[in-house]
């Protein structure tokens, strides 16, 4: 989830063609609620992982992680 709109998180797909769409959090409530910023004014969300179990809670939680790395981490957790 990022704070872009939905038309630049849509072209941002597009070009990597991902085949889902991005959540978008252009309000910046939930970047506040789980810790990925800290005002409202904030320009970008700070990368933290989430992992949700089956059930709907909250299981690991990575609060600093590089977007060249973590990918494979994260393939080794789920």
């Amino acid at each position: 989830m990022s704070f872009d709109t939905v038309e630049d998180n849509a072209a941002f797909a597009k070009k990597f063609t991902f085949p889902y769409p991005l959540l978008c959090d252009t309000s910046r409530q939930i970047g506040m609620a789980y810790g990925a910023c800290e005002s409202l004014d904030a320009e970008y969300a700070k990368r933290i992982t989430y992992v949700i179990d089956p059930h709907g809670k909250i299981d690991q939680v990575y609060g600093k992680v590089s977007a060249a790395k973590h990918p494979e981490e994260l393939l080794h957790t789920l």
